[in-house]
């Protein structure tokens, strides 16, 4: 009897916190397993895992050739008991190929949110669920990242199972420093707010990496070029598939050998030169100006934009804005 007291009196302290952080996260009541039940005990929070709960993969799938696949990747699709892909019809062929018949449902930036929900009471409920994107590892510049958010909070076990990345296979080929380097994401679409973009990252010295759709490369490497300067940079298009391909060079000659813009690029340009530095965090009046009026065109009110220029080139807000006005028309 005592056992059994002792039993109940954890599984409802663990319910009436799982309550509290879907409160927090607006999951709702309809993920409960169990009603509501009052008992007297300490809440431990945030709550301890849940034997009973399954478990959240994030895997890693081919980024172009399929032998690029682990085995525990294959084992885990297999054994799970949903795969939340990005695209289920473009996963679908990855499964056929592997003769998996997991069932599979959607999960995009266009439905995350709310689909969250509905994965974590499934997770909840003892299933296991394994995240796809189209390719490489998702979560990164895809979704992914707020199931996981939500699935740390309920205190479900979140695994990641490695494998093919574009990050990663173009920076080691392109031959620029590795010890160091970050990873930017898409830039902005419009050649404004893109030149804003590359003007944050003028000062960084780690090696950059970012991805860019094939109808903007060209458009983006040249405002690498105007901003950066004549920097070394590679630039991999269709990375592990038949037709792979590395440009490596000066910005100004890789644009000029660009003959193929179809297929997804992912470009690395090396950080800024030590010597260049100082000349790079303390930009003249005429610089502060043209940002200035890059962040207020792409939407910033002028305070905020000051207060962005003070923090990307460390200076006083006050000795920005003195710039500026002495570099307005007079």
């Amino acid at each position: 009897i005592v056992v059994n007291e002792v039993v109940q009196w954890f599984r409802c302290n663990h319910e009436h916190a799982r309550d509290a952080w879907q409160g927090q996260l607006g999951l709702g009541p309809a993920i409960l397993r169990l009603g509501r039940q009052e008992c007297n005990g300490t809440i431990t929070w945030p709550p301890m895992p849940d034997s009973t709960a399954g478990t959240l993969f994030l895997v890693a799938t081919p980024i172009g050739n399929l032998e690029d696949i682990t085995i525990r990747a294959l084992r885990v699709l297999r054994e799970c008991s949903l795969i939340a892909a990005e695209d289920t019809r473009h996963t679908a062929g990855l499964l056929r190929h592997f003769d998996i018949r997991t069932p599979t449902t959607s999960l995009h930036e266009h439905n995350e949110s709310a689909r969250v929900a509905q994965l974590v009471a499934r997770l909840l409920g003892g299933a296991s669920i394994s995240v796809v994107s189209d390719a490489g590892t998702p979560a990164v510049s895809d979704p992914g990242f707020r199931l996981v958010q939500a699935a740390i909070a309920a205190g479900i076990r979140v695994e990641s199972v490695p494998g093919p990345s574009a990050i990663l296979a173009a920076l080691v080929a392109s031959g620029l420093p590795t010890d160091a380097f970050v990873f930017v994401g898409f830039p902005p679409p419009k050649h404004r707010a893109r030149a804003a973009w590359f003007e944050t990252l003028r000062p960084e010295s780690r090696t950059v990496v970012f991805f860019e759709a094939p109808h903007r490369i060209r458009e983006t490497l040249g405002d690498a070029l105007r901003v950066f300067g004549d920097r070394q940079v590679a630039v991999g298009r269709e990375l592990t598939k038949l037709h792979e391909e590395i440009l490596r060079g000066r910005l100004s000659e890789v644009i000029g050998h660009l003959t193929e813009t179809r297929g997804e690029f992912t470009v690395v340009i090396a950080g800024v030169l030590e010597p260049d530095r100082e000349s790079v965090a303390k930009p003249d009046d005429s610089r502060l100006f043209l940002e200035f009026g890059q962040l207020t065109e792409s939407g910033l009110g002028r305070r905020e934009a000051i207060a962005k220029l003070a923090t990307r080139h460390a200076l006083p807000s006050r000795q920005v804005y003195a710039a500026i006005e002495r570099s307005r028309p007079s």
